[in-house]
């Protein structure tokens, strides 16, 4: 029986999880079964256990169950703690191990794939949700010389740059303070984008030669993504790299394989 694993969500046929983690076994031999789990909005938990009953090694989680996952964890890493959210959940030895991948996958499909080195660089994140707060810890572990949160409600940013100080050189400043600073990677942690819109930044925060980095995705170049390049930035990327780099970190969580990531990347955007 080839071993059963998961992506726990609602909506969720729309995941392209499955497709990536077919992708991964075929691609490193593995003998998995990854499908996709709707579960009830009130009933999390008796499906992630009768998942397990049934044989299942693990699972991503995926909205509107992060925070969900992070309480049923029995332990968490890390990265999931700092997070207060999991989306990726092993089961062995009678324990729910809880952690987050999405802030490494972010890393990664930055610095591996559009060969952006965060050391020393200059980072706005823009937005303080649930989104902001799985990736700061990985960004803050990759040295760089300020990460700048911001946020329309600016307490909210303030209260993840005090969680985080202790990692690094982290910052919140409310949209108005960006009168004369500019930034290196500029990285759209909002949800904006889902409705065609992008925050209100100014054209200034983009230094010369700087990343804008959207976490969505989409067939078209987001609005933040237009702006961007309307304000004369050439270096632009969606998430669908942040969306595989994610899936290969549990990937190899679960089945310790790296999968190569690249060529999974190059075939969902071509289509």
């Amino acid at each position: 029986m080839l071993d059963q694993y998961a992506v726990i969500g609602n909506p969720i046929s729309h995941s392209q999880s499955p497709r990536i983690h077919a992708l991964f076994a075929q691609q490193t031999g593995q003998s998995v079964q990854y499908s996709a789990l709707l579960a009830p909005l009130d009933s999390f938990p008796i499906t992630v256990f009768d998942f397990i009953n049934k044989g299942g090694r693990g699972a991503n989680v995926t909205l509107p169950f992060k925070l969900q996952a992070h309480q049923l964890a029995t332990r968490l890493t890390e990265r999931a703690s700092c997070a207060q959210a999991v989306n990726t959940l092993t089961f062995e030895n009678n324990e729910i191990i809880g952690d987050n991948t999405d802030g490494i996958g972010l890393v990664n499909d930055i610095s591996r794939n559009l060969a952006v080195n965060l050391a020393s660089k200059r980072i706005l994140l823009i937005g303080a949700g649930g989104a902001s707060r799985g990736v700061i810890l990985p960004l803050l572990q990759q040295k760089p010389l300020l990460l700048t949160i911001t946020n329309r409600t600016f307490d909210k940013a303030e209260a993840l740059q005090q969680q985080f100080q202790s990692y690094g050189n982290i910052h919140a400043r409310s949209l108005d303070h960006f009168i004369d600073q500019s930034f290196d990677v500029v990285i759209n942690a909002t949800s904006a984008s889902l409705q065609n819109t992008f925050p209100d930044i100014p054209v200034n925060v983009f230094a010369v030669d700087a990343l804008a980095y959207d976490m969505m995705y989409s067939k078209e170049p987001t609005a933040f993504l237009k702006f961007a390049q309307q304000s004369g930035v050439n270096h632009l990327s969606d998430g669908i790299g942040m969306l595989v780099e994610q899936a290969a970190e549990s990937f190899y969580i679960w089945r310790n394989v790296r999968p190569e990531t690249k060529p999974v990347i190059a075939l969902l955007k071509s289509q």
